[in-house]
């Protein structure tokens, strides 16, 4: 659904949503903690300071942190950030243009789907995905 870039910038602001302390966090210390390339993260972070997720933060003790609350951020802000079409406004099945005067086989189908695709990410903010996640019925 997400390029892989747009995935990791959502593990980056995931993870920096959850510390508990409110000072920035490094480049290196996330690259590390997501097992990712420290330049290609870098990149990344910088992307997201430019689409308003993160705020980044100079000088000794620098790096980065959530720019508002958790909750204010949804992950479509996360995703815009980094793939402004996004990858779910492509052809599925990799025509070069897919229109409603000219779908392909895939595409009314596919609209549904990226609707509801499209609202959970509109919906959903880091907030959401720090609360407990309620338990299964049957499951202890």
């Amino acid at each position: 659904m997400t390029s892989r870039t747009a995935g990791n910038a959502l593990r980056a602001a995931i993870c920096i949503a959850q510390r508990e302390s409110p000072e920035p966090v490094t480049a290196q210390a996330l690259a590390a903690e997501l097992d990712l390339p420290r330049n290609y993260l870098s990149k990344t972070l910088h992307r997201l300071v430019q689409g308003g997720v993160l705020r980044a933060i100079r000088g000794r003790g620098g790096g980065f942190r959530l720019a508002a609350l958790p909750a204010e951020i949804s992950l479509q802000r996360v995703i815009h950030a980094i793939d402004p079409d996004g990858p779910e406004r492509r052809c599925l099945l990799g025509r070069p243009e897919c229109l409603e005067s000219r779908p392909c086989a895939t595409h009314h189908r596919w609209c549904e789907v990226r609707a509801t695709v499209d609202r959970f990410f509109a919906e959903t903010t880091l907030g959401d995905l720090l609360a407990p996640a309620p338990a299964l019925p049957g499951r202890a």
